[in-house]
């Protein structure tokens, strides 16, 4: 219930949203009468298929609106806009982060804002990896990646790991760390990629530290002109930051 108080913070019934990616766990339903629209990989029939065998709230699922195939944003939901974008654990995934990020931007009214509930590396399996500099993000949206690069698929699948068999844990948590992939499946991963094959990896990996000062970097190059609204140290092992297309005077960056 924290992190719900946290995103859904302002949000009315009123007001239009689009939530990206909340496969079988959204958090704004249609059906408690918000004005949502819903972007996912597939349809709501295809979502519950593919969750049938796991122990998953299959009536959770909201129908989908727009189901994403590789077009950027502002085509995929027809012109429309937005006063909220939520999207929970789905930037770390995209191929292209500034596109992504520029994309949302576009399809926000004057004052709305972006939403993100992220991973934090230190608390998850990507706990060995580097955090994403912003060369890389730069130079991949610079030569327009449709999906992720070799080098993210190389270390993705040579450093994730486990902590006390948990994929994911908090401040608290002691053990051992464990890798969860072989050197075999690394090589598979490298040669899928080179052949156009898309991974659903993380291809961006973050501290809260990290990603703020990747979108201060981004905003003074021009990429982005996204303000910072919001942002909260990791709770669990998630952090949560709001992205604002216009400043709002009572707005803070809470540290």
């Amino acid at each position: 219930m924290q992190r719900e108080k946290i995103l859904l913070e302002g949000i009315t019934r009123e007001k239009k949203g689009l939530e990206i990616g909340p496969s079988h766990r959204p958090l704004v339903k249609k059906r408690d009468g918000f004005n949502i629209k819903i972007v996912d990989h597939a349809s709501a029939e295809d979502l519950r298929k593919k969750y049938e065998k796991h122990e998953v709230d299959l009536s959770a699922i909201e129908e989908v609106d727009f189901i994403f195939k590789g077009q950027r944003l502002p085509e995929l939901v027809q012109g429309q806009r937005f006063d909220y974008i939520l999207a929970s654990h789905v930037i770390e995934h995209v191929p292209d982060l500034i596109s992504f990020l520029q994309d949302c931007e576009a399809i926000l009214n004057e004052h709305g804002d972006i939403r993100l509930a992220i991973p934090d590396k230190r608390f998850c399996f990507d706990h060995k990896r580097q955090c994403s500099s912003l060369s890389r993000i730069i130079d991949v949206h610079e030569i327009k990646a449709k999906l992720q690069t070799v080098g993210a698929a190389a270390e993705y699948f040579l450093q994730v790991c486990k902590k006390n068999d948990l994929i994911a844990w908090d401040k608290e948590t002691l053990g051992n760390l464990t890798n969860v992939h072989t050197l075999n499946e690394a090589l598979e991963a490298i040669s899928a990629t080179k052949n156009g094959h898309y991974l659903d990896i993380h291809n961006w990996v973050f501290t809260p530290e990290s990603f703020l000062q990747i979108i201060k970097d981004l905003k003074t190059l021009n990429y982005i002109s996204l303000y910072i609204s919001i942002s909260l140290e990791t709770i669990g092992h998630e952090f949560f930051v709001i992205l604002q297309k216009q400043p709002h005077s009572h707005r803070h960056c809470y540290r």
